[in-house]
C-alpha cells in the first residue's frame, strides 16, 4: 500500500503533486512543468490562474459562499442565468445549475420524463442514444452512455436504453455515400427505432452534439442534425444535446449546434462553463418545458446540496464574461486552422495515423494499425495509455483513449487546448505529441 490516503484513479500508483499553474502551463511540486494540451478534460478553457475569475470568485466569497437553494437564491445564480439565457439557443429560458456534467444529464433525463407526465403522457418512459457515446458515470448518464467498456461491470443496475449508430464518417460511410446521404441514413435508422419501440413510449433522444472522450472527436455531416431534429418532431420526441465537452466555445461558437442550425430541447453544459475554477454544470430549458412544470406541479422532483451554489456560479460567470469581453470565440475561430494545420504536417502522412477530425480547438487523432483496411491495435497493447505515458514524460498533457472502434478497439487522442493558447504554443503542443506518437507505437 502507498502512503496516501486518497482513493486515487489508479490505486496501483499516486500521480505527481500539481502545485500550480499559470495560463497553459501546469506546475508539480518536483519543478516539473507540463504543457497543458487537453484542457484536463476539456474543462480548462481560460487556462490555468486567471486573475479576472480568481478575482471574482474572492469577491463572492467575502460577501457569501454557501446558501441552501431550497431558502434562497443569490444575486450572482440570477446573473449567471440571465447571462446564459441571453446567449442560448432560440427559446431556452432557464438555466438549472449542478456540480458538474453527470449531474447536468441527470438532471436533463429527469427533466424530459417530467415533462411528459406533466403534460398527460405519462407512457414515455424509454430514451434513445447513440453507440460509443459517452454522457457521464452516475448511473442514468451512464445507461445512455453508449460505451461498452463503460457500462459492463454496471449493466444490471442501468435503465434499459437503445442505442442507435454514431455519426462516424470515418468507420461507417459506404463507399460512393455522401456525407448529406449518409447523415440522412442515420436519421432513418433512428425515425425506424422510434416506430418499432413505439412513438409514444420514447421520451427524448439523447445526442453529443460533437462526439467527445469515447470516441475521440466526432464532428456531424452536414444536415445530420437537422434530420434528427425532424424526426424528434414527428414523433413528439424530445431533442437532449450533450455539450458537457463540445460545448461553451469549444468547437468555436458559444454552444457547437449553432454551427448545426437545430436548437434542442434540454441542453447539458459544463465543463467550459467554469473552466475548471469551480465545479459546475447547467441543463438550459426550452421555456415550454419549464411552462409546463409551472402549471402543472409547479416544481422540479430533484435537487443537490450544492444547486447554484455561489462560488461556482461567480466563477462561471466570470469565465462567460471574460470569453465575451475578449473576443475569445472569434480567436478559436481565427486561430483551428492553424491547429489542424499543424496537426496534418506532423501527423497527415504518418502510417499510424487514420484519422485527423474536429472543430475549433477540439481536435481527435485516431491510431491505426494499418491506414489502408483502418484495422484497430490490438487492445492488448494499450497503445492509449504507453501515448499519454510519453506524452507526459515529455511535459505535454494530452487525453487519449482506447476503445474508440467499439469499446474494446481502437485508440485515439483528444485536444483540447485552452482558448488562450498562442500560436506558438499550439505548435509546441503538436511538437510534442507527435513526438509522443512515434515514442509510444515503438514501443507497443
Amino acid at each position: 500500500m502507498s502512503s496516501t490516503h486518497v482513493f486515487h484513479r489508479s490505486l496501483l500508483s499516486t500521480p505527481p503533486v500539481a502545485v500550480r499553474g499559470q495560463g497553459v502551463w501546469i506546475e508539480d511540486a518536483a519543478g516539473q512543468r507540463y504543457l497543458d494540451a487537453s484542457g484536463g478534460a476539456a474543462v480548462s478553457c481560460l487556462g490555468h490562474g486567471h486573475p479576472d475569475v480568481l478575482a471574482a470568485m474572492h469577491r463572492q466569497i467575502d460577501q457569501l459562499a454557501y446558501a441552501h437553494t431550497s431558502f434562497f437564491t443569490t444575486e450572482v445564480a440570477e446573473a449567471l442565468a440571465d447571462q446564459l439565457a441571453r446567449t442560448a439557443p432560440a427559446g431556452m429560458s432557464h438555466a438549472y445549475f449542478v456540480s458538474g456534467g453527470s449531474e447536468a444529464v441527470e438532471a436533463a433525463l429527469k427533466m424530459a420524463r417530467q415533462y411528459f407526465l406533466e403534460i398527460g403522457q405519462p407512457e414515455r418512459s424509454h430514451f434513445i442514444a447513440r453507440r460509443q457515446s459517452y454522457h457521464g458515470n452516475t448511473l442514468g448518464a451512464l445507461a445512455v452512455g453508449g460505451n461498452a467498456w463503460r457500462r459492463q461491470q454496471f449493466a444490471p443496475l442501468l435503465i434499459d436504453v437503445t442505442h442507435v449508430a454514431p455519426c462516424y464518417p470515418y468507420r461507417d460511410m459506404k463507399e460512393g455515400e455522401t456525407p448529406e446521404a449518409y447523415g440522412q441514413r442515420l436519421a432513418q435508422e433512428l425515425d425506424e427505432t422510434i416506430r418499432r419501440i413505439g412513438p409514444g413510449k420514447v421520451l427524448a433522444f439523447v445526442a453529443e452534439t460533437v462526439g467527445g472522450a469515447t470516441a475521440g472527436v466526432l464532428v456531424p455531416v452536414p444536415a445530420y442534425f437537422k434530420a434528427v431534429r425532424e424526426v424528434c418532431d414527428r414523433h413528439g420526441v424530445l431533442l437532449i444535446l450533450d455539450e458537457v465537452m463540445s460545448g461553451m466555445g469549444r468547437c468555436g461558437t458559444l454552444h457547437a449546434c449553432e454551427q448545426e442550425g437545430v436548437v434542442p430541447d434540454l441542453m447539458t453544459i459544463a465543463k467550459g462553463l467554469g473552466g475548471g475554477y469551480q465545479p459546475i454544470g447547467a441543463v438550459l430549458a426550452q421555456g415550454r418545458i419549464v411552462e409546463a412544470m409551472t402549471k402543472g406541479s409547479g416544481f422540479f422532483q430533484h435537487g443537490h446540496t450544492y444547486l447554484g451554489h455561489a462560488v461556482a456560479c461567480a466563477a462561471a460567470l466570470a469565465v462567460q464574461q471574460v470569453i465575451e469581453r475578449d473576443g475569445l470565440l472569434a480567436k478559436v475561430r481565427r486561430d483551428a486552422p492553424v491547429l489542424q494545420q499543424r496537426l496534418v504536417d506532423a501527423l497527415g502522412n504518418h502510417p499510424h495515423v487514420g484519422d485527423i477530425r474536429g472543430r475549433g480547438f477540439f481536435w481527435g487523432v485516431e491510431l491505426v494499425q494499418d491506414r489502408a483496411s483502418k484495422a484497430p491495435f490490438d487492445p492488448a497493447r494499450r497503445l492509449h495509455a504507453k501515448v499519454k505515458a510519453a506524452a507526459f514524460a515529455r511535459g505535454l498533457l494530452v487525453y487519449p483513449m482506447g476503445g474508440t472502434v467499439d469499446g474494446r478497439y481502437g485508440d485515439h487522442v483528444l485536444l483540447a487546448p485552452p482558448f488562450i493558447a498562442t500560436t506558438d504554443e499550439l505548435t509546441h503542443m503538436v511538437s510534442r505529441l507527435a513526438e509522443a506518437v512515434d515514442a509510444a507505437i515503438a514501443q507497443a
